[in-house]
């Protein structure tokens, strides 16, 4: 440690440190623009100018290094001057549009200019200009001449989204920052570059002219999208949400937001947005009070159980439902007499019901400190994009990656060692992992594994597993919604166990662990599948939309098409061909509840917004239901009552999940067996980030971007030369009943006999299972 002197305040930091950090430790405050506690050192807008003593001029304190008995001055005369001289000159250029400007009330120029700008300007020649540029629906860069070259939004690309999106051109008075080629910005984390600008050059397209940042009231939420749980200050104009910034907190997000967190706030204010109950009635829809709709709900359900048994009950919700509305939904059709009830849409194999609660396996803060990964089946950057920043930030510190995955992405990250696989091959891969992992350590491999010969990529997998700490093996999305998930868990947690490393799901909706603490999935009734498979008369849909959020569409359509009753709880018009009652329910912004993420933090918030139009909360919904019913225990009053009852404590600062969580099965591994004939083709299902849920669905901006775009059939070379297309060429999917006609393109990436086809989009709500087999031909 090193002791300096600031301003007279003594202080010990870090050798190495530089005089800004020793600053920000006393809470001295240093004006600057290009310093940023996440990025590396720029010293290129030089506002951080201080006075050392001994040293002939000012120095830039965030690339100034400590040294012992260092004396700075921050407020010196010659500080303050050195400072004034750098303001004058960054003035010189920049347009006096504060009145019009988006980031007028939080810009840092504009805050810093008051302390340090000259009321007059000695500059009387011409202005630079610089011609705006078009780089896709997020953000705008009309303004780039407010641009004073503080390069933040450069220096994110590279370090932290991992992909340089973003470049200076030109010298001089014609420098610029601009995107090469007139390329789109499409990092799934860019959003962030825009709260970096400390100018206004960059500024957000969505909500670009449409309030001032002193006319919003600013209140805390948690984002639904991921498991991630990222902690979001949800920014409100009367009763309407305009904007969502990050809220900062090192343990879950840090100070950055994913595009996906940050846009989706559209999807709120969407014209989809169902605002009063409506009932079916002759074929024609129309709207009712709530006291009919429920009644109508009550009547119809008590009917169908008297008739066919509580059996012939489902209910159905999404993993970004809250904590209590799926106990009370749990609780409703169970103490109807019926036991179907699931969240877990878009899973296929349940064979390991009642053995896990899948979740992280680690906090979320740890996984920087990882040295060992191995990912499987993963599409890491779009299902969890702060996760990946967070394992892109390991690397540049040593850790190795290695990945199990259908298709070879990229990561924007050093990958060790890859393994390129059919889904179908998956296991069969783990395996070789595991011989390789049990001949390097002298042991005797699981039974059944005596055949099995381990590939170059197995061993160089196994040896990165069994070198440095900490490690840690993630099962992604495509895992879980895999056919053999449970085959791909006994095997994955063999290794881990093996190699002592932590073992994890990433998991998929908000709340995905929370579904399983509030108990809402079937004990001895029919999972999601088996609730599809064998249709039920009646099926109470929770905030799901099933021809996009389930494993298998075709099965959810017939079934939904068969049934006698169909109630569909959601924020949006939907489902109108198969349902029979909508009942307008609030969005995670217009309710309190709980998000469960997937580190096991239990994270409770309020509604932002009132409710729009005749919405309610969807608890207080279930909860009217239920007295209506005649059920027993159905008597709350607040969110908080049913959250604490659900963890039988007084309080959320009471709450223990510790003994709840649990991802080791007393399963053992398995072979993989020997495939019999000719292999065929096969499907590679991905959930594309801006289709992931209703609400992403809905959001505009989100929707106008690359990633929003209609999948496409995506081919391996040797099947695209197979069946004669090319990139472009139209091609017809078969698969079960359904097909689908899609645009071809050929990725190298792809092992041979596989076919990626995104799932939960309308194009593809015809086909089949997300993964097995599927015909191609040109069309």
């Amino acid at each position: 440690m090193v002791e300096i002197e600031i301003d007279g305040k003594k202080v010990e930091v870090q050798e190495g440190s530089m005089v800004m950090d020793a600053a920000n430790k006393l809470g001295t405050y240093i004006p600057h623009f290009c310093y940023h506690k996440k990025l590396s050192i720029a010293a290129n807008c030089r506002m951080c100018l201080v006075e050392v003593e001994k040293a002939p001029k000012p120095l830039p304190a965030c690339a100034t290094p400590v040294t012992a008995g260092m004396i700075v001055r921050s407020q010196s005369d010659k500080a303050v001057k050195a400072q004034k001289g750098v303001m004058e000159f960054l003035l010189i250029n920049h347009p006096l549009d504060c009145p019009i400007c988006d980031q007028g009330g939080e810009c840092q120029l504009q805050d810093l200019a008051v302390g340090y700008g000259p009321s007059s300007s000695r500059y009387d020649e011409e202005k630079r200009v610089v011609v705006p540029k078009d780089v896709g629906p997020l953000i705008s860069t009309r303004e780039m001449s407010r641009c004073i070259h503080c390069t933040r939004c450069v220096r994110f690309g590279q370090e932290i989204a991992g992909v340089m999106e973003f470049g200076m051109l030109n010298r001089g008075e014609h420098a610029e920052i601009t995107t090469f080629v007139d390329k789109a910005v499409t990092s799934e984390i860019s959003g962030n570059m825009i709260d970096l600008c400390p100018v206004g050059a960059l500024t957000s397209k969505p909500f670009r002219y449409s309030a001032r940042s002193w006319e919003l009231s600013r209140r805390k939420s948690v984002s639904p999208h991921d498991g991630l749980g990222s902690n979001l200050i949800v920014q409100v104009k009367g009763a309407k949400v305009m904007r969502v910034l990050p809220l900062e907190n090192e343990a879950v997000n840090e100070c950055w937001l994913s595009d996906r967190d940050r846009f989706s706030y559209e999807g709120l204010n969407s014209e989809e947005r169902l605002t009063a109950p409506m009932i079916k009635q002759g074929g024609r829809w129309q709207e009712t009070d709530w006291q009919t709709a429920l009644e109508y709900v009550a009547h119809g359900l008590k009917n169908i159980k008297h008739e066919h048994g509580a059996d012939a009950i489902a209910a159905l919700a999404t993993p970004y439902s809250t904590l209590e509305e799926l106990a009370l939904l749990q609780k409703l059709v169970r103490d109807l007499g019926s036991d179907n009830v699931d969240f877990r849409l878009r899973q296929s194999d349940f064979s390991l019901d009642g053995k896990v609660t899948p979740w992280l396996g680690m906090p979320i803060q740890e996984i920087d400190q990882l040295k060992r990964v191995l990912i499987i089946g993963s599409f890491l950057r779009k299902d969890h994009p702060l996760l990946a920043a967070r394992l892109r930030h390991a690397t540049k510190r040593g850790a190795r990656i290695s990945l199990l995955h259908g298709a070879d992405q990229d990561l924007l990250m050093p990958v060790t060692s890859k393994m390129i696989a059919a889904p179908s091959a998956w296991l069969s891969a783990l395996g070789e992992i595991i011989v390789a992992i049990a001949q390097t350590k002298g042991i005797a491999a699981p039974a059944g594994f005596e055949n099995v010969t381990p590939s170059a990529a197995a061993r160089e997998t196994a040896a990165n597993l069994l070198s440095g700490e900490p490690k840690a093996v993630f099962l992604g999305n495509a895992v879980v919604h895999h056919p053999q998930a449970s085959k791909l868990h006994a095997a994955a947690q063999w290794i881990a166990q093996q190699t002592d490393a932590k073992f994890g799901y990433l998991t998929e909706g908000a709340n995905t662990v929370g579904g399983y603490i509030a108990n809402a999935i079937p004990r001895q009734g029919a999972n999601a599948q088996a609730l599809f498979a064998q249709p039920r008369k009646a099926y109470v849909l929770l905030h799901a939309e099933p021809e996009l959020d389930t494993a298998n569409p075709q099965l959810a359509r017939r079934a939904l098409d068969q049934a006698e009753m169909v109630v569909a709880l959601s924020p949006f018009k939907h489902g109108l061909e198969y349902a029979d009652v909508l009942l307008p329910v609030a969005p995670f912004s217009e309710t309190s509840g709980t998000f469960v993420s997937s580190e096991g933090r239990v994270q409770s918030f309020n509604g932002t917004v009132r409710p729009l139009g005749e919405t309610r909360p969807a608890w207080k919904v279930m909860r009217v239901l239920g007295n209506l019913l005649g059920l027993q225990g159905f008597e709350f009053d607040t969110s908080e009552a049913v959250r604490n009852e659900i963890f039988g404590v007084g309080s959320i600062a009471d709450i223990d999940l510790a003994q709840l969580l649990n991802n080791l099965a007393d399963v053992a591994p398995q072979p993989a067996g020997a495939v019999s004939g000719e292999a065929g083709i096969e499907r590679l299902a991905d959930v594309p980030t801006y289709f992931s849920d209703a609400i992403v669905r809905r959001a505009h901006a989100l929707q106008q971007t690359a990633e929003a775009e209609a999948p496409k059939a995506w081919l391996s070379p040797a099947l695209a030369q197979h069946i004669g297309v090319t990139t472009g060429n139209q091609v017809r999917v078969r698969q079960g009943e359904g097909s689908a006609v899609l645009t071809a393109a050929v990725d190298g990436g792809l092992p041979d006999g596989v076919v990626r086809i995104s799932a939960a989009h309308p194009s593809t709500a015809g086909l089949g299972p997300m993964f097995g087999p599927l015909s191609v031909e040109r069309a």
